[in-house]
């Protein structure tokens, strides 16, 4: 018969607080460690031929919708990106039933009429639709007589656009025009009174 014994150790924690370091130490130990091949940066500009810097205002701007139709209500939200990464959140709670292919397209139409109103006139969309995206890059026919109008008010808001595309994502790539278009669907708002 095997005997174990079992070694308890203690272990003592001391905790040692940083102390205080005057600037002059920091640049006194810095100057210590310099460089002996150093050699001081060179503010010239290197390349005179250079025709064009590229700004931000060369990227586009993007767009994500999305549509929320469920037994609360419904709701819309998309999110308009700036090139710098300014995010710019829209949501709508709407006040009439519909499906959500109806909603996702009321997403969009939201989305592109802030975007017209910015003046922006290059910009690629995201949506997590697979119908309404292919529908809008005119790769799959709209047969649904409640989607027909919507693409017809969305290919007339394009007429604003010098470049636009329009591209699928996953849902969990499109979390915040979803988020924005469930809570929209969520608000309970008294008709009588103006929001």
């Amino acid at each position: 018969m095997a005997r174990w014994k079992i070694l308890l150790l203690e272990f003592d924690i001391v905790y040692v607080s940083q102390k205080a370091i005057k600037g002059s130490a920091i640049a006194k130990f810095l100057a210590s460690r310099a460089l002996e091949d150093y050699e001081p940066l060179n503010f010239d500009f290197p390349n005179e031929e250079l025709m064009c810097v590229a700004t931000t205002e060369d990227y586009p701007w993007k767009l994500s919708f999305d549509g929320a139709s469920n037994a609360v209500g419904n709701g819309i939200g998309a999110v308009l990106v700036s090139p710098n990464g300014d995010y710019y959140p829209l949501t709508c709670k709407l006040d009439f039933d519909c499906i959500n292919n109806m909603a996702e397209y009321e997403a969009c139409i939201m989305g592109l009429r802030a975007t017209i109103e910015r003046g922006i006139r290059t910009s690629e969309v995201y949506g997590d639709s697979v119908l309404v995206i292919y529908q809008l890059k005119g790769e799959w026919e709209t047969r649904d007589p409640k989607l027909i109008n919507y693409r017809k008010v969305v290919l007339g808001l394009l007429e604003e656009f010098d470049d636009i595309t329009f591209n699928y994502i996953p849902r969990d790539e499109n979390q915040m025009a979803d988020a924005l278009a469930t809570l929209a669907s969520m608000i309970k708002a008294n008709k009588e009174e103006e929001m």
